[in-house]
């Protein structure tokens, strides 16, 4: 599956465009690997092809994603958010009335592993949606292929990947931005790192508008063809011990054309305890995050009102002087 994958760290450029360069990797060797590495330390983005998800269902999920969005309001309604929940269509992170939410259109369900799925909802959508059934299964083992090469570059006793990873949980997010008469005034999506370990974006229509902040400046990304958008979370933050770090990003709105895309989320397990690497822990180098329960972690990033890496930042252990 992943004889050949391309990761395409993305240059810093004083302007727009982005440049991207574009590297090829057998990922056998250590050079290989280091490139990598260096994209995950110096980005926290990249773009990943050759990835093995064959171009077919790539166009059956943008399809049925892009159809999904398109059912009628009675239809919608089946699947809109119930009081104290996050699944369905609505808003994420919503905490208060006066605060400003997002322009868009957001689907949130936990897809893997089944036994989490919302039993209201999985038995409301469009039949042919079931394609993501077979999606969701590939982007886990794309998830857990780059884990583990991440956890092989940073000197790491795969273990202490594994074992928060291997029967981690999954939830994807799919996102439509309709045109905005002032998209100056609005966000698609507020400026945040992600809790996940890994988020892996699928891009469903060309309308661009996802940007990262890099050195105080947002770098808008210009997706590749069929890549997939990889970035890191606060949960690889943490357990890299702040080698590599979670970025934050926003999602933009415009005045011409929607925007359509799928997030899929891979998460740590919810029963395990997670924190730096043991395998990282060194006299010269201490733990710079606390330890915490995967739940308790998700409980509480649930509850705020996200900006910039707000949450992450609470988890920092204090520097000795």
């Amino acid at each position: 599956m992943f004889h050949r994958d391309t990761y395409a760290p993305m240059k810093t450029v004083p302007s727009y465009p982005t440049h991207i360069r574009r590297h090829k990797f057998l990922l056998s060797s250590q050079e290989e690997l280091e490139q990598l590495h260096r994209a995950c330390k110096e980005w926290g983005f990249f773009q990943l092809v050759n990835h093995g998800v064959s171009f077919e269902l790539l166009e059956k999920v943008k399809m049925e994603v892009q159809r999904f969005f398109n059912l009628p309001m009675e239809e919608k309604k089946k699947l809109w958010q119930k009081p104290g929940e996050l699944e369905g269509f609505g808003q994420g992170f919503v905490v208060s009335e006066e605060q400003k939410l997002n322009w868009g259109d957001l689907f949130y369900m936990i897809t893997l592993p089944t036994y989490l799925r919302n039993p209201h909802l999985f038995p409301n959508l469009p039949l042919a949606f079931r394609t993501l059934e077979v999606y969701s299964v590939e982007l886990k083992h794309i998830a857990m292929k780059l884990l583990d090469r991440m956890a092989k570059v940073l000197g790491m006793d795969p273990n202490d990947m594994r074992v928060l990873f291997e029967e981690g949980h999954q939830g994807m997010r799919m996102n439509y931005y309709p045109p905005c008469p002032q998209s100056e005034l609005a966000i698609g999506l507020n400026s945040r790192s992600d809790a996940s370990g890994l988020t892996i974006l699928l891009q469903i229509n060309e309308m661009e508008g996802l940007q990262i902040r890099k050195n105080g400046v947002w770098v808008p990304i210009k997706p590749l063809p069929n890549a997939f958008v990889i970035n890191l979370g606060d949960v690889v933050e943490i357990l890299s011990n702040g080698i590599y770090q979670s970025v934050e990003h926003r999602a933009t709105v415009n005045s011409v054309k929607e925007r359509v895309s799928i997030a899929t989320f891979y998460n740590p397990s919810f029963e395990v305890e997670m924190g730096p690497a043991p395998s990282l822990i060194t006299p010269q180098t201490p733990p710079l995050f606390k330890r915490v329960r995967v739940d308790d972690f998700y409980k509480d990033y649930l509850s705020r009102e996200l900006r910039e890496k707000s949450y992450v930042d609470t988890l920092r252990l204090p520097l000795d002087k």
